[in-house]
């Protein structure tokens, strides 16, 4: 098997999603018969990180994940595309509200529809997050934590709500081919 590790380290943006379709592209044209994604990363924008997350499943290999030492908000997302997931030991995960920034005058029916994709996004995430963590010892209330009560879970309990399924530091051989996604 070959192995290309991808650190993605930046938030998720319309630049970094292009790049990392692009990287995994170049991954898979090099011979990569499994890619392990390594991830740091604050989060970033809810329809990039919904492609970037669809992107992943669609792949022909098997794509795993590796929480590098921060995975929040959208990074979750992007997280749980994973098959095998894994987290470092002094690692964490964060659930917390979606924010907008709105820039300009804004009218009724631009805001109904602003109101009306965020509630969107929160069944979408809501939607992911469950079915990545079906039969978890612990349940996550995700549509708590996106809407008013921030949660952080750090690697050990992000075992038993189901979103790693260990914890390991997943040493780098100094043969493998890695690439970097970044800002």
């Amino acid at each position: 098997m070959s192995t290309h590790i991808i650190h993605f380290t930046g938030p998720i943006n319309s630049s970094t999603c292009g790049n990392l379709i692009s990287t995994c592209t170049r991954a898979l044209q090099q011979g990569a018969s499994h890619l392990q994604l390594n991830i740091a990363t604050m989060g970033g924008d809810c329809s990039y990180g919904f492609t970037l997350y669809n992107y992943l499943l669609a792949l022909p290999v098997q794509v795993d994940t590796h929480n590098l030492g921060t995975v929040e908000s959208m990074g979750n997302i992007l997280f749980l595309a994973g098959q095998v997931r894994t987290a470092c030991p002094y690692s964490k995960f964060l659930f917390h509200p979606f924010h907008w920034s709105l820039h300009g005058a804004v009218d009724h029916a631009r805001m109904a529809e602003y109101a009306m994709s965020l509630d969107y996004d929160l069944k979408l995430y809501t939607d992911i997050v469950a079915e990545r963590t079906r039969g978890a010892a612990q349940r996550l209330d995700i549509p708590s934590y996106l809407m008013a009560y921030p949660r952080i879970l750090g690697a050990q309990e992000a075992i038993a709500c189901g979103l790693v399924e260990r914890v390991d530091a997943m040493p780098i051989a100094d043969s493998t081919c890695q690439w970097t996604v970044h800002a």
